[in-house]
Protein backbone atom coordinates (compact mmCIF):
# COMPACT_ATOMS: atom_id res chain seq x y z
CA UNK A 1 0.00 0.00 0.00
CA UNK A 2 2.84 2.14 -0.01
CA UNK A 3 2.81 4.28 3.69
CA UNK A 4 4.84 4.72 6.13
CA UNK A 5 2.46 4.27 8.63
CA UNK A 6 2.66 7.78 10.40
CA UNK A 7 1.13 7.14 13.86
CA UNK A 8 -1.77 5.12 13.83
CA UNK A 9 -0.05 1.30 12.67
CA UNK A 10 3.09 2.96 13.45
CA UNK A 11 2.96 2.82 17.20
CA UNK A 12 4.03 -0.12 18.90
CA UNK A 13 1.05 0.18 21.37
CA UNK A 14 -1.42 2.45 18.77
CA UNK A 15 -3.94 -0.64 18.62
CA UNK A 16 -6.78 1.53 20.31
CA UNK A 17 -9.14 4.74 19.81
CA UNK A 18 -7.37 5.70 22.96
CA UNK A 19 -3.42 5.44 21.49
CA UNK A 20 -4.72 7.52 18.39
CA UNK A 21 -5.67 10.63 20.42
CA UNK A 22 -3.04 10.44 22.95
CA UNK A 23 -0.42 10.41 20.34
CA UNK A 24 -2.48 13.28 18.18
CA UNK A 25 -0.49 16.76 17.43
CA UNK A 26 -1.79 19.80 17.95
CA UNK A 27 -5.02 20.30 15.68
CA UNK A 28 -5.82 23.62 13.44
CA UNK A 29 -8.91 24.25 11.29
CA UNK A 30 -12.38 25.94 13.08
CA UNK A 31 -13.70 24.12 16.65
CA UNK A 32 -10.16 22.40 17.04
CA UNK A 33 -7.30 22.56 19.40
CA UNK A 34 -4.42 24.69 18.05
CA UNK A 35 -7.09 27.49 16.62
CA UNK A 36 -6.49 30.83 16.81
CA UNK A 37 -7.72 32.60 20.16
CA UNK A 38 -9.76 35.90 19.26
CA UNK A 39 -9.69 38.99 21.24
CA UNK A 40 -9.87 38.96 25.66
CA UNK A 41 -13.17 40.12 25.26
CA UNK A 42 -14.56 37.54 22.35
CA UNK A 43 -12.98 35.05 25.13
CA UNK A 44 -14.79 36.18 27.84
CA UNK A 45 -17.85 36.22 26.70
CA UNK A 46 -20.51 33.95 28.08
CA UNK A 47 -18.44 32.23 29.89
CA UNK A 48 -19.85 33.34 33.69
CA UNK A 49 -22.50 31.11 32.29
CA UNK A 50 -20.07 28.42 32.98
CA UNK A 51 -18.10 30.10 35.58
CA UNK A 52 -17.56 27.19 38.73
CA UNK A 53 -17.31 23.63 39.80
CA UNK A 54 -18.93 20.69 38.37
CA UNK A 55 -18.83 16.90 39.35
CA UNK A 56 -19.50 14.68 36.61
CA UNK A 57 -22.53 11.73 36.15
CA UNK A 58 -19.99 8.83 35.99
CA UNK A 59 -15.97 9.30 34.85
CA UNK A 60 -14.95 10.02 38.16
CA UNK A 61 -14.25 13.49 37.82
CA UNK A 62 -14.75 17.37 38.78
CA UNK A 63 -14.16 20.20 36.25
CA UNK A 64 -13.52 23.16 37.33
CA UNK A 65 -13.98 26.69 35.41
CA UNK A 66 -12.20 30.12 36.01
CA UNK A 67 -12.15 32.83 33.54
CA UNK A 68 -10.91 30.84 30.32
CA UNK A 69 -8.76 28.10 32.16
CA UNK A 70 -10.92 24.48 32.33
CA UNK A 71 -8.96 22.06 34.83
CA UNK A 72 -10.20 18.31 35.76
CA UNK A 73 -10.06 16.64 39.22
CA UNK A 74 -10.01 12.65 39.50
CA UNK A 75 -11.73 11.49 42.22
CA UNK A 76 -12.67 8.20 44.18
CA UNK A 77 -13.74 7.95 47.58
CA UNK A 78 -10.27 8.40 49.20
CA UNK A 79 -8.75 11.00 46.95
CA UNK A 80 -8.76 13.95 44.66
CA UNK A 81 -5.89 14.84 42.57
CA UNK A 82 -5.21 16.98 39.61
CA UNK A 83 -6.75 14.94 36.74
CA UNK A 84 -4.97 15.45 33.04
CA UNK A 85 -6.68 18.07 31.41
CA UNK A 86 -5.64 21.26 31.73
CA UNK A 87 -7.17 23.43 28.75
CA UNK A 88 -7.50 27.04 28.01
CA UNK A 89 -10.74 28.67 25.93
CA UNK A 90 -10.36 29.35 22.50
CA UNK A 91 -13.17 31.43 19.98
CA UNK A 92 -16.26 33.52 21.24
CA UNK A 93 -18.52 31.01 22.88
CA UNK A 94 -20.66 29.16 20.23
CA UNK A 95 -24.83 29.43 19.77
CA UNK A 96 -26.44 28.49 23.16
CA UNK A 97 -22.70 29.51 25.61
CA UNK A 98 -21.16 26.28 24.46
CA UNK A 99 -17.07 27.09 24.98
CA UNK A 100 -14.41 25.31 23.43
CA UNK A 101 -11.23 24.48 25.04
CA UNK A 102 -7.64 22.81 24.22
CA UNK A 103 -4.11 23.11 24.80
CA UNK A 104 -1.97 22.92 21.70
CA UNK A 105 0.01 19.79 22.28
CA UNK A 106 -1.88 18.15 24.94
CA UNK A 107 -4.07 15.40 23.74
CA UNK A 108 -6.55 14.98 26.50
CA UNK A 109 -7.36 18.72 26.11
CA UNK A 110 -9.65 18.53 23.43
CA UNK A 111 -13.07 19.54 24.26
CA UNK A 112 -16.33 21.54 24.53
CA UNK A 113 -18.69 22.73 27.38
CA UNK A 114 -22.61 23.56 27.05
CA UNK A 115 -24.77 24.79 29.51
CA UNK A 116 -27.90 23.67 30.52
CA UNK A 117 -29.49 26.30 32.53
CA UNK A 118 -27.76 27.53 35.57
CA UNK A 119 -27.12 24.55 37.47
CA UNK A 120 -26.27 21.48 34.76
CA UNK A 121 -23.94 21.00 31.84
CA UNK A 122 -22.91 18.91 29.15
CA UNK A 123 -19.27 17.82 28.28
CA UNK A 124 -18.21 16.67 24.84
CA UNK A 125 -14.31 15.37 24.21
CA UNK A 126 -14.02 16.51 20.80
CA UNK A 127 -14.93 14.43 18.30
CA UNK A 128 -17.11 11.77 19.57
CA UNK A 129 -20.04 10.27 19.65
CA UNK A 130 -21.04 10.79 23.51
CA UNK A 131 -20.94 13.28 26.36
CA UNK A 132 -21.03 13.44 30.20
CA UNK A 133 -23.41 15.67 31.74
CA UNK A 134 -22.35 17.66 34.50
CA UNK A 135 -24.08 19.23 37.69
CA UNK A 136 -22.76 22.39 39.87
CA UNK A 137 -20.81 21.97 43.09
CA UNK A 138 -22.82 25.09 44.99
CA UNK A 139 -20.08 24.84 47.37
CA UNK A 140 -17.07 24.88 44.77
CA UNK A 141 -13.87 22.56 45.18
CA UNK A 142 -14.19 20.06 47.71
CA UNK A 143 -11.21 20.96 50.43
CA UNK A 144 -9.69 18.01 49.92
CA UNK A 145 -9.14 18.76 46.10
CA UNK A 146 -6.38 21.69 47.39
CA UNK A 147 -4.58 18.99 49.81
CA UNK A 148 -1.24 18.11 48.51
CA UNK A 149 -1.03 14.61 46.73
CA UNK A 150 0.55 12.16 48.31
CA UNK A 151 3.40 10.36 46.03
CA UNK A 152 5.15 7.73 47.87
CA UNK A 153 4.19 4.20 46.19
CA UNK A 154 1.51 2.87 48.30
CA UNK A 155 -0.51 5.87 48.23
CA UNK A 156 -0.30 5.85 44.55
CA UNK A 157 -1.12 2.06 44.41
CA UNK A 158 -4.31 2.94 46.19
CA UNK A 159 -5.02 5.31 43.44
CA UNK A 160 -4.55 2.99 41.13
CA UNK A 161 -6.66 0.16 42.80
CA UNK A 162 -9.44 2.58 43.43
CA UNK A 163 -9.72 3.99 40.03
CA UNK A 164 -10.28 0.50 38.81
CA UNK A 165 -12.48 -0.62 41.62
CA UNK A 166 -14.90 2.55 41.08
CA UNK A 167 -14.97 2.67 37.48
CA UNK A 168 -14.33 -0.58 35.54
CA UNK A 169 -17.14 -2.73 34.54
CA UNK A 170 -15.88 -6.19 33.57
CA UNK A 171 -14.62 -7.69 36.60
CA UNK A 172 -16.89 -10.61 36.33
CA UNK A 173 -16.86 -11.30 32.69
CA UNK A 174 -12.79 -11.23 32.97
CA UNK A 175 -13.44 -13.86 36.25
CA UNK A 176 -10.87 -11.19 38.43
CA UNK A 177 -11.36 -11.19 41.92
CA UNK A 178 -10.19 -7.23 42.45
CA UNK A 179 -10.28 -7.34 46.26
CA UNK A 180 -8.42 -10.14 46.31
CA UNK A 181 -5.54 -9.06 43.82
CA UNK A 182 -5.64 -5.78 46.74
CA UNK A 183 -4.88 -8.11 49.45
CA UNK A 184 -2.19 -10.25 47.56
CA UNK A 185 -0.07 -7.14 46.28
CA UNK A 186 -0.83 -3.80 48.45
CA UNK A 187 1.46 -5.77 51.29
CA UNK A 188 4.25 -5.96 48.80
CA UNK A 189 4.36 -2.80 47.12
CA UNK A 190 7.72 -0.33 46.77
CA UNK A 191 8.83 2.24 44.81
CA UNK A 192 11.07 -0.48 43.29
CA UNK A 193 8.63 -2.79 42.19
CA UNK A 194 5.39 -0.31 42.26
CA UNK A 195 5.21 -0.42 38.33
CA UNK A 196 5.90 -4.10 37.65
CA UNK A 197 3.23 -4.73 40.57
CA UNK A 198 0.36 -2.63 38.67
CA UNK A 199 1.23 -4.83 35.52
CA UNK A 200 0.77 -7.61 36.94
CA UNK A 201 -2.63 -7.33 38.31
CA UNK A 202 -3.97 -5.78 35.40
CA UNK A 203 -2.31 -8.58 32.85
CA UNK A 204 -4.73 -10.80 33.47
CA UNK A 205 -8.04 -8.76 32.63
CA UNK A 206 -6.31 -9.12 28.68
CA UNK A 207 -7.86 -5.35 28.16
CA UNK A 208 -5.70 -3.74 25.40
CA UNK A 209 -8.19 -0.26 26.47
CA UNK A 210 -5.77 -0.65 29.60
CA UNK A 211 -2.96 1.02 29.61
CA UNK A 212 0.47 2.78 31.43
CA UNK A 213 2.18 5.69 29.82
CA UNK A 214 5.07 8.01 30.97
CA UNK A 215 5.06 11.43 30.28
CA UNK A 216 7.86 12.51 28.34
CA UNK A 217 10.16 15.11 29.54
CA UNK A 218 9.16 17.43 26.36
CA UNK A 219 5.63 16.72 26.38
CA UNK A 220 3.44 14.39 25.14
CA UNK A 221 3.16 10.18 26.55
CA UNK A 222 4.72 7.20 25.63
CA UNK A 223 2.81 3.53 26.38
CA UNK A 224 4.89 0.91 27.38
CA UNK A 225 1.97 -1.44 28.62
CA UNK A 226 -0.92 -2.92 27.00
CA UNK A 227 -2.12 -6.33 26.46
CA UNK A 228 -4.11 -8.25 23.71
CA UNK A 229 -6.26 -10.81 24.16
CA UNK A 230 -4.70 -14.38 23.80
CA UNK A 231 -4.25 -15.60 21.04
CA UNK A 232 -4.71 -12.04 18.71
CA UNK A 233 -2.02 -9.79 17.33
CA UNK A 234 -1.71 -6.27 17.29
CA UNK A 235 -2.90 -4.35 14.51
CA UNK A 236 0.84 -2.98 13.49
CA UNK A 237 2.10 -1.77 10.46
CA UNK A 238 4.39 -4.74 10.09
CA UNK A 239 1.09 -6.99 10.33
CA UNK A 240 -0.41 -4.83 7.83
CA UNK A 241 2.02 -5.07 5.12
CA UNK A 242 2.24 -9.64 5.59
CA UNK A 243 -1.23 -9.49 5.15
CA UNK A 244 -1.77 -7.46 1.68
CA UNK A 245 -0.21 -9.30 -0.61
CA UNK A 246 -2.97 -12.54 -0.13
CA UNK A 247 -5.64 -9.43 -0.56
CA UNK A 248 -3.81 -8.09 -3.21
CA UNK A 249 -3.72 -11.81 -5.29
CA UNK A 250 -7.72 -11.92 -5.52
CA UNK A 251 -8.76 -7.62 -6.50
CA UNK A 252 -9.10 -7.29 -9.98
CA UNK A 253 -8.03 -3.45 -9.99
CA UNK A 254 -5.37 -3.23 -7.27
CA UNK A 255 -5.95 -0.57 -4.49
CA UNK A 256 -5.63 2.79 -4.23
CA UNK A 257 -4.52 4.20 -0.94
CA UNK A 258 -5.55 7.42 0.73
CA UNK A 259 -5.54 8.57 4.31
CA UNK A 260 -1.73 8.04 4.25
CA UNK A 261 -2.33 4.64 3.16
CA UNK A 262 -4.75 3.78 6.03
CA UNK A 263 -7.43 3.10 3.72
CA UNK A 264 -7.45 0.87 0.64
CA UNK A 265 -10.11 0.64 -2.67
CA UNK A 266 -10.04 -1.41 -4.74
CA UNK A 267 -12.18 -3.90 -7.26
CA UNK A 268 -12.98 -7.50 -6.95
CA UNK A 269 -14.20 -9.96 -9.82
CA UNK A 270 -17.81 -9.87 -10.36
CA UNK A 271 -18.49 -6.24 -10.05
CA UNK A 272 -17.77 -6.41 -6.71
CA UNK A 273 -16.25 -3.26 -4.37
CA UNK A 274 -13.31 -3.15 -2.16
CA UNK A 275 -12.51 -1.35 0.89
CA UNK A 276 -10.04 -1.92 3.44
CA UNK A 277 -9.76 0.61 6.67
CA UNK A 278 -6.66 0.02 8.57
CA UNK A 279 -7.94 2.92 10.84
CA UNK A 280 -10.35 5.46 11.91
CA UNK A 281 -7.96 8.22 11.97
CA UNK A 282 -4.64 9.86 11.25
CA UNK A 283 -5.68 10.32 7.41
CA UNK A 284 -3.89 13.65 7.03
CA UNK A 285 -0.60 14.89 9.29
CA UNK A 286 -2.15 18.26 9.59
CA UNK A 287 -5.51 19.39 10.30
CA UNK A 288 -8.69 18.67 12.35
CA UNK A 289 -11.82 16.44 12.29
CA UNK A 290 -12.80 18.06 9.31
CA UNK A 291 -9.92 17.31 7.13
CA UNK A 292 -10.16 13.49 8.76
CA UNK A 293 -13.68 13.26 7.00
CA UNK A 294 -12.46 15.19 4.04
CA UNK A 295 -9.76 11.71 3.39
CA UNK A 296 -12.56 9.46 4.41
CA UNK A 297 -15.31 11.01 2.37
CA UNK A 298 -12.68 10.54 -0.87
CA UNK A 299 -12.22 7.32 -0.31
CA UNK A 300 -15.65 6.17 -0.06
CA UNK A 301 -16.50 8.30 -3.22
CA UNK A 302 -13.61 6.32 -4.99
CA UNK A 303 -15.59 3.65 -4.39
CA UNK A 304 -19.45 4.30 -4.60
CA UNK A 305 -18.53 7.24 -7.53
CA UNK A 306 -16.48 4.65 -9.85
CA UNK A 307 -17.65 5.16 -13.68
CA UNK A 308 -18.53 1.52 -14.05
CA UNK A 309 -20.50 -0.23 -16.48
CA UNK A 310 -23.24 -2.27 -14.83
CA UNK A 311 -23.74 -1.03 -10.94
CA UNK A 312 -21.82 -2.23 -7.95
CA UNK A 313 -23.46 -6.12 -6.93
CA UNK A 314 -22.13 -5.61 -3.47
CA UNK A 315 -18.91 -4.69 -1.08
CA UNK A 316 -16.43 -5.45 1.09
CA UNK A 317 -15.26 -4.05 3.75
CA UNK A 318 -12.13 -5.31 4.81
CA UNK A 319 -11.36 -4.04 8.75
CA UNK A 320 -9.34 -7.13 9.78
CA UNK A 321 -6.12 -5.18 10.39
CA UNK A 322 -8.20 -2.02 12.18
CA UNK A 323 -6.12 -0.47 15.02
CA UNK A 324 -8.78 1.65 15.91
CA UNK A 325 -9.47 5.52 16.34
CA UNK A 326 -12.58 8.42 16.27
CA UNK A 327 -15.77 6.43 16.94
CA UNK A 328 -17.51 9.76 15.18
CA UNK A 329 -15.68 8.62 12.20
CA UNK A 330 -17.04 5.16 12.12
CA UNK A 331 -20.46 5.98 12.38
CA UNK A 332 -19.75 8.06 9.54
CA UNK A 333 -18.55 5.43 7.30
CA UNK A 334 -21.58 3.75 8.42
CA UNK A 335 -23.49 6.06 6.85
CA UNK A 336 -22.86 5.65 3.62
CA UNK A 337 -23.92 2.13 3.68
CA UNK A 338 -27.66 2.64 4.59
CA UNK A 339 -30.90 4.63 3.37
CA UNK A 340 -32.70 4.84 6.82
CA UNK A 341 -31.81 5.73 10.29
CA UNK A 342 -30.94 2.87 12.92
CA UNK A 343 -29.62 2.31 16.16
CA UNK A 344 -25.94 1.93 16.58
CA UNK A 345 -25.39 1.37 19.97
CA UNK A 346 -26.18 2.99 23.27
CA UNK A 347 -23.49 4.32 25.67
CA UNK A 348 -23.49 3.91 29.21
CA UNK A 349 -20.55 4.76 31.82
CA UNK A 350 -20.36 3.35 35.68
CA UNK A 351 -21.46 6.11 38.07
CA UNK A 352 -21.29 4.59 41.24
CA UNK A 353 -18.37 3.72 43.52
CA UNK A 354 -20.43 1.59 45.48
CA UNK A 355 -22.55 -0.61 42.86
CA UNK A 356 -20.84 -1.78 40.00
CA UNK A 357 -24.53 -2.69 38.21
CA UNK A 358 -25.20 1.20 38.15
CA UNK A 359 -24.54 3.03 35.11
CA UNK A 360 -25.48 6.74 33.42
CA UNK A 361 -28.80 7.10 31.79
CA UNK A 362 -27.82 5.10 28.14
CA UNK A 363 -27.31 7.68 25.33
CA UNK A 364 -28.31 6.39 21.79
CA UNK A 365 -25.75 7.08 19.19
CA UNK A 366 -27.57 6.86 15.46
CA UNK A 367 -26.82 6.21 11.89
CA UNK A 368 -28.30 8.23 9.85
CA UNK A 369 -28.31 8.23 5.62
CA UNK A 370 -24.94 10.24 4.64
CA UNK A 371 -26.93 13.71 3.31
CA UNK A 372 -25.91 14.59 -0.16
CA UNK A 373 -23.58 11.91 -0.79
CA UNK A 374 -23.56 8.70 -2.53
CA UNK A 375 -24.82 5.87 -0.66
CA UNK A 376 -24.56 1.87 -1.16
CA UNK A 377 -27.69 -0.38 -0.04
CA UNK A 378 -27.07 -3.39 -1.12
CA UNK A 379 -25.00 -6.25 0.64
CA UNK A 380 -22.22 -5.97 2.37
CA UNK A 381 -19.73 -8.51 4.03
CA UNK A 382 -17.40 -7.07 6.93
CA UNK A 383 -14.30 -9.09 7.26
CA UNK A 384 -13.09 -8.77 11.04
CA UNK A 385 -10.25 -10.53 13.15
CA UNK A 386 -9.15 -10.58 16.37
CA UNK A 387 -6.90 -7.36 15.14
CA UNK A 388 -9.80 -5.69 14.21
CA UNK A 389 -10.05 -3.17 17.72
CA UNK A 390 -11.69 -0.47 19.33
CA UNK A 391 -13.34 2.08 16.40
CA UNK A 392 -13.07 -0.78 14.21
CA UNK A 393 -15.23 -2.75 16.51
CA UNK A 394 -17.81 0.15 17.09
CA UNK A 395 -17.86 0.35 13.52
CA UNK A 396 -18.56 -3.33 13.22
CA UNK A 397 -21.27 -2.66 16.19
CA UNK A 398 -22.93 0.22 13.72
CA UNK A 399 -23.33 -1.56 10.96
CA UNK A 400 -24.80 -4.41 12.68
CA UNK A 401 -28.22 -2.13 12.74
CA UNK A 402 -28.22 -1.98 9.35
CA UNK A 403 -30.92 -3.36 6.73
CA UNK A 404 -30.54 -5.65 4.44
CA UNK A 405 -28.11 -7.70 6.90
CA UNK A 406 -24.36 -7.60 6.79
CA UNK A 407 -22.75 -10.93 6.65
CA UNK A 408 -19.67 -10.54 9.06
CA UNK A 409 -16.89 -13.10 7.99
CA UNK A 410 -13.78 -13.90 9.90
CA UNK A 411 -12.99 -14.62 13.57
CA UNK A 412 -14.21 -12.11 16.58
CA UNK A 413 -13.01 -8.67 17.18
CA UNK A 414 -10.75 -7.95 20.21
CA UNK A 415 -13.39 -7.16 22.45
CA UNK A 416 -12.63 -3.55 23.85
CA UNK A 417 -15.18 -0.69 22.91
CA UNK A 418 -15.10 2.08 25.57
CA UNK A 419 -13.55 5.32 25.62
CA UNK A 420 -10.52 5.56 27.77
CA UNK A 421 -10.97 6.90 30.80
CA UNK A 422 -7.33 8.81 31.88
CA UNK A 423 -5.54 8.62 35.64
CA UNK A 424 -2.96 10.14 36.32
CA UNK A 425 -1.33 8.06 39.03
CA UNK A 426 1.41 10.21 39.40
CA UNK A 427 3.89 12.83 38.10
CA UNK A 428 4.95 10.86 35.42
CA UNK A 429 2.12 7.77 35.12
CA UNK A 430 -0.72 7.86 33.54
CA UNK A 431 -3.41 5.13 33.74
CA UNK A 432 -5.89 4.33 30.77
CA UNK A 433 -8.98 2.37 32.01
CA UNK A 434 -12.28 1.59 29.95
CA UNK A 435 -15.32 2.25 32.05
CA UNK A 436 -18.31 2.38 29.50
CA UNK A 437 -20.71 -0.10 28.05
CA UNK A 438 -21.68 -0.02 24.33
CA UNK A 439 -24.82 -1.69 24.73
CA UNK A 440 -26.61 -3.66 21.50
CA UNK A 441 -30.62 -3.36 21.50
CA UNK A 442 -30.77 -6.46 24.14
CA UNK A 443 -29.09 -4.55 26.37
CA UNK A 444 -25.87 -6.30 26.26
CA UNK A 445 -22.51 -5.97 24.91
CA UNK A 446 -19.46 -7.87 22.79
CA UNK A 447 -16.36 -6.32 25.57
CA UNK A 448 -14.34 -9.61 26.52
CA UNK A 449 -14.79 -11.97 23.45
CA UNK A 450 -15.25 -9.80 20.99
CA UNK A 451 -18.39 -9.65 17.96
CA UNK A 452 -18.69 -12.98 16.37
CA UNK A 453 -18.67 -13.49 12.88
CA UNK A 454 -21.48 -14.97 11.19
CA UNK A 455 -18.97 -17.44 9.18
CA UNK A 456 -16.11 -18.23 10.61
CA UNK A 457 -13.34 -18.39 8.80
CA UNK A 458 -9.37 -18.85 8.71
CA UNK A 459 -7.71 -15.56 9.08
CA UNK A 460 -4.25 -14.60 7.95
CA UNK A 461 -2.72 -18.19 9.24
CA UNK A 462 0.85 -19.00 8.27
CA UNK A 463 -0.47 -21.54 5.90
CA UNK A 464 -2.81 -19.18 4.42
CA UNK A 465 0.01 -16.41 4.00
CA UNK A 466 2.32 -18.79 2.42
CA UNK A 467 0.44 -19.72 0.16
CA UNK A 468 -1.24 -16.28 -0.67
CA UNK A 469 -5.00 -17.57 0.01
CA UNK A 470 -6.96 -15.38 1.97
CA UNK A 471 -9.80 -17.64 3.09
CA UNK A 472 -12.43 -14.51 4.53
CA UNK A 473 -12.15 -12.84 1.36
CA UNK A 474 -13.02 -15.59 -0.68
CA UNK A 475 -15.63 -17.03 1.01
CA UNK A 476 -16.83 -12.92 1.17
CA UNK A 477 -17.06 -12.81 -2.87
CA UNK A 478 -18.84 -16.66 -3.07
CA UNK A 479 -21.80 -15.06 -0.73
CA UNK A 480 -22.05 -11.99 -2.57
CA UNK A 481 -21.94 -13.60 -6.15
CA UNK A 482 -24.29 -15.82 -4.98
CA UNK A 483 -26.65 -13.40 -3.45
CA UNK A 484 -26.55 -14.52 -0.18
CA UNK A 485 -24.96 -11.61 1.32
CA UNK A 486 -28.14 -9.72 2.04
CA UNK A 487 -29.86 -12.63 3.91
Amino acid sequence: MGIGHRKSMARAAGITAVALVLTAGTVGAAGAVGAAPEGDGAKRSGVNRLEGVWRADGYGTIVEIHGTALTTYDVTRNSCTPGVTSAEQFGAPLPGGAVRYGTPGEPFAQLTVTPHGRHRAVYAKDPGTGTRTLERLPGGLPARCALPVPDDPVAVFDRFWDSFEENYPFFAVKGVDWHAERAAYRPTVTAENLVDTIIAMVKPLQDSHVALLRANPGGGYTTFFREMRDGTVAPTAQLLTTVLPPISAQLAVPEQPFGNGLLGVGELPDGLGYLRVSAFGDYVDQGGQQDQEAELDKAVGALLDRPRATPLRGVVIDARVNAGGSDALAVRLASRFTDRPYLAYRKVARNDPADPAAFTRPQSVTVRPAPGATRFTGPVALLTSGSTVSAGETFTQAMMGRSPHITRIGENTQGVFSDALARRLSSDLVLLLPNEEFLTPAGTTFDGPGIPPDVRTPVFTKEELAGLKDSALTEARRLLTAGAGHQ
